[in-house]
């Protein structure tokens, strides 16, 4: 046996084969663009989820009176995209509703899958809930009609669901169904996708709410929060109402306003007589708290002095018309700065 051991060169031809071995293919360098990394607030967007949750539930029942076939209605996701990347995977043909939201500048998109439409279509006319196909041709005028009142039952639910939270006014601006009419921002901007489904009859087929990313910053306290959202409870409220209905107020009558030079006030000694000018059919304001709340004439009730409630004072601390001089107030009771009395 030689004792002759093989050079390194040598193994690496043998395992080679002989052939030198070639150097690497280093891979390709791509530039990485971070704008194109979607951000989403820690925790999404629950103020938007819950209020979408609590919008399947009302839409379901008034979409039903439409179309009874309506078994369920879902919200699926919640998520940020571009927009061009949204319009991109909705398949053609579709009905693009461009909506107003006041007072939001931005306009948002309601986006009805064509299959959706179509399957709704069948079973209102009696067919099964199976979708046909009409590639190449517009929606006729009585499948836009029926859009248009799927749409506008929507949108009102919709309205309904954020009056408790922020009231807004939503308006139908057109339904396209060429999606370059129906840009709401550039292709490359962000917007916030609410992906729902509607199951008819078994068969189930998306919808989407399309808003611009900036949308909702004007409200993104209420957006972001799910305190506002939540489920109220009835238990609680009867409790906090009880409580409050107990809470104790300061009620002063205002006999009179007057002015005096700070010479005369320190003349002022024990005995002094103030002619306030009220008589018995002077109207005095009655304060709840600090507040000016009702118009009153000053009277007697079993030799104690009371408030007889004339008129209600609006807001604006001006008095309200058509006071009916109704209703006997409590004894009076001269409180601090807001009563003048004399011996």
């Amino acid at each position: 046996m030689s004792d002759e051991f093989l050079s390194q060169e040598e193994i690496d031809a043998l395992l080679g084969g002989g052939e030198s071995k070639e150097e690497e293919e280093k891979p390709e360098v791509f530039p990485f663009d971070f704008s194109q990394v979607e951000h989403l607030k820690k925790g999404g967007v629950p103020g938007l989820e819950l209020l979408f949750e609590r919008w399947v539930k009302v839409y379901r029942e008034a979409i039903r009176r439409l179309v009874p076939q309506v078994t369920m209605i879902t919200k699926e996701s919640v998520y940020i995209t571009r927009f061009n990347n949204f319009i991109s995977k909705i398949p053609m043909p579709a009905a693009y509703s461009v909506v107003s939201m006041k007072p939001f500048k931005e306009n948002f998109l309601f986006v009805l899958d064509s299959r959706l439409v179509f399957v709704v279509i069948s079973v209102m006319f009696g067919g099964p809930a199976k979708p046909f196909k009409i590639e190449g041709r517009e929606f006729t005028k009585l499948e836009t009609k029926i859009i248009e009142d799927i749409v506008k039952i929507a949108l009102e639910s919709f309205k309904d669901v954020w009056k408790d939270v922020y009231p807004v006014e939503l308006e139908l601006k057109g339904i396209e169904l060429n999606p370059t009419l129906a840009r709401i921002v550039s292709g490359n901007e962000k917007v916030i996708v609410v992906e729902c489904s509607m199951d008819v009859d078994g068969y189930e087929a998306p919808f989407f709410f399309c808003f611009p990313h900036g949308m909702f910053m004007p409200i993104k306290e209420i957006i972001y929060s799910e305190a506002l959202f939540a489920e109220k409870d009835p238990v609680w409220e009867e409790y906090l109402k009880k409580k409050v209905l107990k809470t104790e107020l300061k009620l002063t009558l205002e006999l009179a306003r007057m002015k005096f030079r700070l010479r005369e006030i320190l003349d002022w000694k024990v005995g002094d007589k103030l002619d306030l000018e009220v008589s018995k059919d002077s109207l005095l304001k009655l304060y709840v708290e600090d507040s000016p709340k009702f118009i009153a004439r000053l009277g007697k009730v079993k030799n104690r002095f009371a408030a007889l409630i004339y008129e209600e004072v609006d807001g604006n601390g001006g008095e309200k018309s058509g006071g009916t001089g109704e209703g006997m107030g409590g004894s009076s009771e001269g409180s601090g700065e807001r009563t003048a009395g004399g011996n």
